[in-house]
């Protein structure tokens, strides 16, 4: 169509109002592209990484049938048999590395993942007691007679129940930062917001939630598991990357869900520390954030001629102190005649 003086008409220019709309329009949808493409890098990278972790402690499990039923363990090594029993958010995965962390060669590392984690079942009971009897089924099974039985953290509880009810299955007993039982000052886990946050994911199960967290907010996370992160921050570059490892061994946290939610139930119950015959050590800080040191004060003066070992600094992972630790663990074994050995 023409106009009347026979030239084509033109387009009305854009109100400045409309271009407007345009170019917000072209920036959301490029935004919103941006997002759509980095979301789904975050949840490539997340499966790789849960996959991974999914992968690993698969790999390394071994199922044991004893007397109470089937039990994970793990197992390396050869020589003087130690049963290392880890704590909460643990494994029997974590329980290889704990010992790998304290002692050198010459021990059979037996590792057991306790009700709840990985591939172990929640019995009808699974109080420490039935614990400790699960721990002495599966010696039984693997043919093993007696064990330096070492508890970390939580698993401190069974470890000494095993020494109470089993005394001659157990040649020495170390507690490490332990859980266990303090009637005045029990152990808790700090208040701050951050780690009611994190307490609130880890009892969720919730995979993506803790990579998250390591991933944008990890110094929350190593506030939550005891350490103040200035420790971690002031430490040397290899006791950092332990550290780190440990934060990143909790995944596939989803595996682990059910064992930590029996562990958040206090220990209410006065183990009957004065029957243990095992020699004892027992070490802790008195910074550690899930506060330990009473508990560990208490077992020390209940347990006949246990030692105590309590660093200034360090908080639940005795961050800058690993060769102290390692030195003490030595020390002591070799008093109690118990050096490693093929």
């Amino acid at each position: 169509m023409s106009s009347l003086d026979g030239r084509a008409p033109t387009a009305a220019p854009l109100s400045r109002d409309h271009a407007a709309m345009i170019g917000l329009q072209t920036a959301l949808v490029m935004l919103l592209s941006l997002v759509a493409v980095a979301s789904g890098l975050v949840f490539f990278r997340y499966a790789q990484d849960i996959a991974a972790a999914r992968a690993a402690v698969s790999e390394g499990a071994k199922i044991a049938p004893t007397a109470v039923g089937p039990l994970e363990y793990g197992e390396t090594g050869s020589g003087t048999p130690l049963l290392s029993i880890h704590g909460a958010g643990g494994g029997y995965d974590q329980g290889l590395a704990n010992a790998a962390d304290l002692v050198g060669g010459g021990f059979r590392i037996i590792a057991p993942s306790r009700f709840g984690y990985l591939g172990t079942a929640v019995p009808a009971d699974p109080t420490p007691d039935a614990q400790a009897d699960a721990h002495a089924a599966l010696l039984d099974a693997l043919q093993v007679d007696k064990a330096i039985v070492v508890g970390i953290s939580a698993g401190a509880r069974s470890a000494i129940a095993l020494a109470r009810r089993h005394p001659q299955r157990v040649s020495a007993l170390i507690l490490i930062v332990p859980a266990s039982f303090e009637p005045a000052n029990p152990v808790a886990i700090e208040k701050s917001r951050g780690s009611r946050l994190a307490f609130w994911l880890v009892n969720s199960g919730a995979d993506f939630a803790w990579w998250t967290l390591e991933a944008i907010a990890r110094s929350v996370l190593i506030r939550f598991i005891g350490v103040p992160p200035t420790v971690v921050s002031a430490a040397p570059e290899a006791e950092q990357v332990r550290v780190h490892r440990i934060v990143r061994s909790i995944q596939p946290l989803s595996q682990r869900v059910r064992g930590i939610n029996l562990d958040s139930v206090p220990d209410a119950r006065p183990p009957q520390l004065e029957r243990i015959t095992a020699p004892t050590l027992i070490v802790s800080a008195k910074d550690d954030l899930f506060n330990t040191l009473p508990a560990a004060r208490f077992a020390a003066s209940r347990i006949p001629n246990a030692r105590l070992v309590a660093f200034e600094t360090g908080g639940h992972l005795l961050v800058g102190h690993q060769d102290d630790v390692i030195a003490e663990v030595a020390g002591f074994l070799k008093v109690a005649g118990l050096k490693g050995g093929n």
